[in-house]
């Protein structure tokens, strides 16, 4: 059975959103993947607001209530609501501020509240058996290492690592130039074990990957094209099973988990790490003390006489 095709957003209505889009990356940097999960959202809207003969700008804060009503009913995840009432807000108060409407239909809304999770981590010793999982005898598998070793060194978001031009990287003074969220830019130190891994990769891999192209992307595949994050993914997994670890644990995401949680383990502190990671605001970084008092508490209960 086919699937039933979407009707189409209203001409205005998506004009209207892609001017947001446009405007919300100019002034704010809004990344690309917001851009195209907003847009989603306020399609998704449209076309539901189409049922009712009512366009983006018409819309009363019942239509609001019902149309969240409606997703709840239909069990939809609290971050995903989450999502969409925040592309509402920003979508609303943009209008508002250029005057295009005179009063925000969202002010009354509450984000939903999204449970707290703690990051999984890997243990020092599986980091250490995942970074030797790679055969480094290999032009990719050199590569291999020297991205593992790159972004647990660093703590990079896996956007962020196959992003990385060849420019990126000082090697003489040991430290990485990274455009994160929002365009804002972090030098993030190296460390001796990445900058020997990046050394061999560059001298060795990368010319024979790029095949004597001259390419702006870092890390190459076979094809002489960038590494994309569906395939770092594989790559982790493949390294993992190499490794002898369960691949379920393990995920480009965990990596940066692990760097955060193993610097605050020995000692870090919360705001030098809120600078290394890119967190705009400190309270994204505090989850990791979390995880820190988790660790410690079943130090206590393995170790103590009286837990």
């Amino acid at each position: 059975m086919m699937a039933q095709a979407m009707p189409p957003v209203a001409e205005a209505d998506a004009l209207l959103v892609g001017q947001f889009l446009e405007r919300s990356w100019a002034e704010n940097g809004l990344a690309r993947p917001t851009q195209e999960s907003y847009r989603h959202d306020l399609e998704g809207f449209s076309r539901w607001l189409q049922g009712r003969g009512v366009s983006l700008l018409s819309v009363k804060r019942q239509d609001l209530f019902d149309y969240l009503s409606e997703r709840s009913g239909q069990h939809y995840a609290a971050r995903s609501n989450a999502r969409l009432l925040s592309a509402l807000r920003s979508f609303y108060a943009q209008q508002l501020r250029f005057g295009i409407i005179k009063e925000d239909p969202t002010a009354l809304l509450e984000l939903p509240k999204l449970r707290k999770g703690l990051p999984k981590a890997l243990s020092e010793s599986e980091v250490e058996a995942l970074l030797n999982g790679p055969d480094v005898s290999t032009d990719i598998g050199l590569r291999d290492r020297a991205m593992i070793e790159l972004m647990y060194a660093t703590g990079l978001r896996v956007s962020e690592l196959v992003g990385l031009p060849s420019t990126a990287i000082n090697l003489r003074q040991g430290v990485l130039r990274v455009m994160g969220k929002g365009s804002k830019e972090r030098l993030v130190p190296l460390g001796e074990e990445s900058q020997d891994w990046l050394e061999r990769y560059l001298q060795q891999a990368r010319p024979v990957l790029a095949q004597k192209k001259n390419l702006a992307y870092l890390f190459m595949g076979p094809r002489a094209e960038p590494v994309t994050r569906q395939q770092f993914w594989s790559l982790i997994k493949k390294t993992a099973v190499q490794a002898g670890i369960d691949p379920e644990k393990v995920s480009p995401h965990g990596l940066r988990h692990s760097f955060a949680t193993h610097l605050l383990n020995h000692g870090a502190d919360l705001r030098a790490l809120q600078m290394l990671l890119g967190h705009s605001s400190l309270s994204t970084t505090q989850i990791y003390t979390l995880v820190a008092k988790e660790g410690l508490k079943r130090l206590h209960q393995a170790h103590h006489p009286r837990a």
